[in-house]
């Protein structure tokens, strides 16, 4: 935890050695908590993460948090009251790095023809869920998906099978959009707000995936050459597959993993998806961190001075809670920033690619534990 073993340590900290931290205006927040309180209580605490932070801790703490303060400074006295930061200060010296992810809007029909042919799917119901007690001896220990047979258990069929119809005649098709590319974004992004001709919008949120590991296709076509690495983002890729149709298969087929998704509640469209942690995101204010070390629902200060677009050219530092997670989201101090819905929230997180310092804030009853 604290020893270095694990590649990290925790280094306690004052509220005043956060930058940003006096110009923060945490009120979003607490909504969010009383969401994760609600869900611990009366749903399923979440699982413990290898920092030790346990779902009861947080209950603990978020019972505390009462109504909404009325101003940014009681919202922040609040934090400061009741936790204590600590840096994750990684062993190798490096910096934590944050991405940022959106929840897209994607233009959709009920059916198919040579216009709309691209379907997002529904989760098959041969795709089981595996761990150590039912894993195929030589199957890779990170698939946590596979798909159940007459004769067992064995890999799923990746993103290129399922392109090619491996699922066709199934009925699992929630919906068909114009274009692969959008919907290989929308697995990217893990969730999208699908809208028809007539106007009516449906939500939908990631419900399992085929198994396979994520494979970045900006990585591929920086490897190839083909996207500068001092300018890659998902707008640059995005461009690079419009012009290059013909190779849009080969690499898209590069990231064998295949996301598929559930319907999700939009009775509140100003509210974002509901991801990992079962309560909705809150836009520039949720985190997807490594749910192997962390518990969801923990609070986060986020500081970057090299990401200034999302702050209107101020160094971003703002307060965040744990409330998603992603394949490629790895490590301590690994980040990825929810920026909202719709097209702008993408211009937004398509080019959030920075260093960040990453400070936990642990319930002040527990903060003996954590000094190393």
């Amino acid at each position: 935890m604290t020893d270095g073993s694990a590649g990290y340590t925790l280094r306690r900290v004052a509220f005043s050695d956060l930058a940003g931290w006096e110009e923060d205006d945490p009120r979003a927040l607490f909504p969010g908590m009383r969401a994760c309180l609600e869900h611990i209580l009366k749903v399923k605490p979440y699982r413990t993460g290898s920092l030790g932070l346990t779902a009861g801790d947080l209950a603990t703490f978020f019972e505390k948090a009462g109504d909404s303060p009325s101003d940014a400074a009681s919202a922040r006295a609040f934090f400061e009251t009741h936790c204590i930061p600590f840096l994750i200060a990684r062993q190798d010296g490096r910096r934590g790095f944050v991405t940022a992810f959106y929840e897209p809007e994607v233009e959709v029909s009920e059916t198919s023809d040579e216009t709309w042919r691209h379907p997002f799917y529904y989760r098959p119901p041969d795709l089981i869920d595996i761990d150590d007690s039912n894993r195929p001896t030589g199957m890779d220990s990170g698939y946590m998906f596979a798909r159940q047979t007459g004769t067992g258990i064995a890999a799923y069929p990746d993103r290129g099978e399922i392109d090619r119809g491996f699922l066709d005649g199934q009925g699992l098709e929630i919906a068909f959009a114009r274009s692969k590319v959008d919907v290989f974004f929308a697995h990217v992004q893990g969730a999208a707000r699908l809208r028809y001709p007539d106007g009516r919008v449906r939500r939908i949120t990631y419900a399992a995936k085929a198994g396979h590991p994520f494979s970045p296709i900006g990585k591929l076509l920086i490897d190839l050459g083909e996207i500068d690495p001092t300018t890659v983002s998902m707008q640059s890729i995005r461009r690079w597959l419009e012009q290059n149709p013909a190779k849009v298969d080969d690499v898209l087929w590069h990231n064998r993993s295949y996301i598929f998704f559930r319907e999700a509640d939009v009775s509140d469209p100003s509210l974002g998806p509901v991801a990992a942690a079962k309560v909705p995101l809150i836009a520039g204010r949720s985190l997807a961190v490594d749910r192997q070390i962390h518990t969801f629902g923990f609070p986060f200060f986020i500081r970057s001075e090299t990401l200034t677009h999302l702050d209107g050219g101020k160094p971003f530092g703002r307060l965040m809670l744990a409330l998603d997670t992603g394949s490629a989201i790895v490590g301590p101090s690994r980040g990825d920033i929810f920026t909202g819905s719709g097209f702008e929230a993408g211009e937004l997180a398509g080019t959030v690619r920075n260093e960040a310092d990453f400070y936990i804030l642990v319930p002040r009853h527990l903060a003996d534990g954590f000094d190393g």
